[in-house]
């Protein structure tokens, strides 16, 4: 039997890894909280069989090219949120990063550190150009994140995402492989062990 493919990004505190089903209960727990998905369009998790199901998909997903989502798992505490890459574009080498963290990591400096891993595996092993990201415009704390970790805030877009029936407005941030570079999010020591899926290797 194939064994499934490994990828794992070390951090000082965190590890980022492919999800498997047995995170099913622990992310069931974490996004149970409707202040934890608030600004999504998805969520909150009720039953077992919403984190199942995304789990599910997540191995067509990265094989296609449109998610690589990761846990972030604290090296203590076990899992503590998702943090993933979608949006993906082979000709101009960028994609979009999203993450989401139970409520008890917020403001710990945990999206920090996976934010500065995320980058590490983006620029420096899927070869991108550009990261970027979304905050509603309603949500001061993740457009002030956004800002901690190096992304700079490039506008607004109209009507751009739906959540339920409401088309929102959101803001687009965006961080260039040149400006990682002279980041202090660069400095931070990162080991990755395992393959980049094939789809999300683009230079």
């Amino acid at each position: 039997m194939a064994r499934a493919p490994q990828l794992e990004v070390h951090g000082p505190g965190l590890v980022l890894r492919l999800p498997t089903a047995r995170d099913a209960p622990a992310l069931l727990r974490l996004a149970s909280d409707p202040e934890v998905t608030r600004w999504f369009s998805w969520g909150p998790y009720t039953t077992i069989e919403e984190p199942r199901a995304y789990l599910a998909r997540q191995a067509r997903r990265r094989q296609a090219g449109v998610q690589l989502d990761l846990v972030v798992e604290h090296r203590e505490a076990g899992p503590v949120g998702v943090i993933g890459l979608s949006e993906l574009s082979v000709r101009d080498r960028r994609a979009m990063v999203g993450t989401w963290l139970g409520r008890d990591w917020w403001g710990t400096g945990v999206n920090a550190e996976a934010k500065a891993l995320v980058f590490h595996l983006a620029f420096g092993r899927c070869g991108l150009l550009r990261v970027g990201a979304y905050s509603d415009v309603a949500n001061a704390r993740s457009r002030t994140a956004l800002s901690n970790v190096g992304l700079v805030h490039e506008g607004i877009l109209r009507g751009w995402h739906r959540h339920g029936d409401v088309q929102k407005d959101v803001n687009v941030h965006g961080l260039l492989r040149e400006d990682w570079l002279r980041s202090r999010e660069h400095e931070v020591p990162v080991r990755i062990v395992g393959s980049v899926p094939d789809a999300f290797v683009v230079g």
